[in-house]
């Protein structure tokens, strides 16, 4: 089995988006300059756990006509939007959510396996195998849809498949950013603004509407991690943002509809 590799977990909290991809980029050029040193340096991974503030995203390769609302109308409800450079389409972030930003170098990771992680797609099946284990520790039986990244529930008695988790990255010399928002206490009407990821025929729904038992961001972000330790090959270590391999945290809005 490969040596595991350290990684930080900061838990940022509530933190408006544009902050926090501010962090992520810090983040992702240090661990790029760090392997473009000479001799390479090997520091840590870093893994953000965060809650966003109501904020809708659109990838870069995603499809402005699948926000159903204006910004002036999103902002009027208190929520904010941003075009970002990950892949996928529009999503939305907000509080209830378990949002985690993997920083990691994949040319140093393996799979349980011994596969290398240096493959975006198989960077993406761990992280969904991740959180259909998460799902599974509440009693939800969760997977994926062939051609379609994330993780669901159904097609079952109650419906039609629906997406709990969705996923988006940015990867730079094969280090990542972005990553995947978990829906545990969401408040889904939310989601009634936007064409969800671009699909137009499924739905979503959350950890807490679909388990068999309760569900709250903070215990389901400790399995989260468990699981992604796991299946990403990482020995995770608590950290404060203010010290070790993390950067400042980002500074925290306490007003407005950020």
């Amino acid at each position: 089995m490969p040596a595991l590799e350290p990684a930080d977990v900061v838990r940022l909290g509530r933190v408006p988006y544009r902050e926090a991809w501010a962090l992520q980029q810090r983040l992702q050029d240090g661990l790029v300059q760090a392997k473009r040193a000479d001799p390479p340096q090997r520091p840590a991974h870093t893994v953000l756990v965060v809650e966003h503030p109501p904020v809708f995203t659109l990838g870069k390769s995603g499809d402005r006509a699948h926000l159903l609302a204006t910004p002036d109308g999103l902002a009027a409800a208190g929520a904010e939007y941003v075009e970002v450079d990950r892949g996928g389409d529009v999503t939305f972030h907000g509080p209830g959510q378990v949002v985690v930003y993997p920083i990691l170098d994949l040319d140093r990771l393996s799979t349980p396996t011994g596969e290398p992680l240096r493959d975006l797609h198989r960077y993406l099946r761990a992280l969904e195998e991740a959180v259909i284990q998460t799902c599974a520790d509440w009693g939800v039986t969760a997977g994926r849809v062939p051609g379609r990244t994330g993780v669901w529930v159904g097609p079952d008695e109650t419906g039609a498949e629906r997406k709990v988790c969705a996923m988006g990255v940015r990867c730079s010399r094969w280090v990542t950013m972005h990553g995947l928002a978990l829906n545990v206490t969401t408040d889904l009407g939310w989601f009634d603004r936007i064409v969800p990821c671009g699909i137009a025929d499924r739905g979503v729904t959350s950890l807490a509407r679909e388990a068999r038992q309760p569900a709250a961001p903070g215990p389901v972000a400790d399995r989260l991690l468990a699981h992604l330790a796991e299946r990403l090959g990482l020995a995770l270590r608590e950290a404060d943002a203010r010290g070790g391999h993390a950067p400042p945290p980002p500074k925290i809005l306490t007003s407005g509809a950020t």
